[in-house]
């Protein structure tokens, strides 16, 4: 077996730190070069192997002439192969995404399942110096920023790539020296996507200018991997310094503390917010005092009082309604609201938690209702004259957009607010020198 080829990987992963002889690994088999390669040079060092093939029943025979390849192949070697099949098309077409998206989606989770059961440390695939220099050139052409021009990493999660230090044509030469043989995948021979355009297309012509183009981009995007890890160091820097909060359902930062687009987009992409989403908020942020409100899949944000709020999303709360006292479950968290009556005597000491209200028992009407806080709901303050639109008393009280949104109230049987929940009780219930018995309410949130 070629040496040269062997210890140029070997060198790598030991600088890379990418593979330990004392653990197991699942090699990701297609029976294409770069795949076949990987397997027989992690064999050769040593390494316990796994192999799994995907079958994504989307080129006919061909796919499983690659099946049975693979298994011929693991046979021969002694290495155990684990055979998966996909209803690819049908996958794509019911979540409505490119069959190139599903069947990535498809097969690298079911990488992770197969590691964990195995109890492998990593899943190594086959990318090498070739697909850095396309993957750079396909985002180049989509537009990235800068960690879009620093290729492929070497480990990330659970994934290796310990061939990232070799071309396609080393591997070939490597295949050929072995005597061994690999299958060919024919849709990558057909300019219909946009990689294959780069590979049969792109790059010869680039070729003609610089024969070394794939060693000259994968140069830049190495150094460029450098520049990345200061700029991250700096922009995380820059992110704590704009901290204000921290937790898990809310985050509170800084606007004078985040002075350029990229800071506010090394903030906001944690919460799930894309580039062209950070481009308009940043203009917002001209004038945060208009209330504008964000949305990623996961999160809210807006600005209020010279802070940028960010708030994991949540399901719009379904009003309920409360006949009596009693313990209740107001949500698919496990929060709840509890009514209880307690005698009123001089042994009687009111709560103070701003998640506790006490009320007069018998001013009470039964059934209540806990829901969302509504355009013109009002009410009068506890120790207030008159009556207040909640919304100016949250106003006062420096409540953002998105906590208004989510304020719960509690109202009587003819629809009177007698608690904005956690805020301030009403004015008409409370307990007096003549209360006898009254009503505890504690809710947890």
């Amino acid at each position: 077996m070629p040496q040269r080829f062997v210890d140029t990987v070997s060198t790598f992963v030991k600088q890379q730190n990418l593979l330990d002889k004392n653990k197991s690994y699942i090699v990701a088999l297609s029976g294409g070069a770069d795949s076949v390669a990987l397997l027989l040079v992690m064999i050769k060092m040593g390494i316990h192997v796994h192999a799994v093939h995907c079958n994504f029943h989307l080129r006919g025979n061909e796919a499983d002439r690659d099946e049975n390849f693979c298994r011929s192949l693991c046979e021969e070697r002694g290495v155990g192969i684990h055979i998966v099949h996909f209803a690819t098309a049908e996958y794509a077409a019911a979540h409505k995404v490119s069959i190139e998206m599903a069947a990535r989606f498809l097969r690298y989770d079911y990488f992770e399942k197969l590691r964990t059961d195995l109890g492998a440390e990593a899943i190594a695939v086959a990318h090498h110096k070739d697909d850095i220099a396309e993957t750079v050139l396909i985002n180049l052409i989509r537009g990235t920023g800068i960690h879009g021009i620093t290729g492929i990493a070497a480990k990330r999660d659970n994934i290796v790539r310990p061939l990232l230090c070799v071309g396609r044509n080393d591997i070939l030469e490597f295949l050929e020296k072995c005597g061994q043989k690999f299958v060919d995948d024919s849709s990558n021979f057909v300019d219909d996507v946009v990689r294959n355009k780069i590979r049969l297309n792109i790059l010869p012509l680039m070729r003609e200018i610089n024969p070394s183009v794939t060693d000259a981009i994968n140069a830049t995007a190495h150094r460029l991997r450098l520049a990345a890890n200061i700029f991250d160091n700096a922009m995380e820097q820059n992110v704590k310094k704009a901290s204000v909060e921290s937790s898990p359902e809310k985050s509170v930062y800084d606007i004078e503390m985040i002075r350029d687009e990229y800071i506010l987009y090394s903030i906001l992409k944690q919460y799930g917010f894309k580039s062209s989403a950070v481009e308009n908020i940043y203009q917002a942020m001209s004038d945060p005092r208009n209330g504008a409100c964000f949305c990623s899949n996961s999160h809210e944000m807006t600005f209020h009082r010279g802070k940028m709020i960010v708030m994991k999303s949540s399901k719009p709360f379904k009003k309920m309604t409360i006949p009596e006292c009693g313990r209740y479950v107001i949500d698919e968290k496990g929060n709840t609201i509890v009514l209880r009556k307690v005698v009123i005597d001089g042994n009687f000491v009111l709560p103070k938690s701003m998640h506790t209200a006490c009320f007069d028992a018998h001013r009470i009407v039964f059934p209540l209702t806990l829901r969302t806080l509504q355009n013109g709901d009002r009410f009068q303050p506890f120790g207030m004259r008159g009556t207040r639109l909640v919304s100016d008393l949250l106003t006062d009280m420096k409540i953002n957009v998105l906590e208004k949104q989510r304020q719960l109230v509690l109202a009587d049987a003819d629809g009177n607010i007698v608690w904005v929940v956690g805020r301030r009780a009403s004015n008409n219930y409370p307990i007096g020198k003549r209360t006898k018995e009254g009503i505890i309410v504690d809710i947890s949130q």
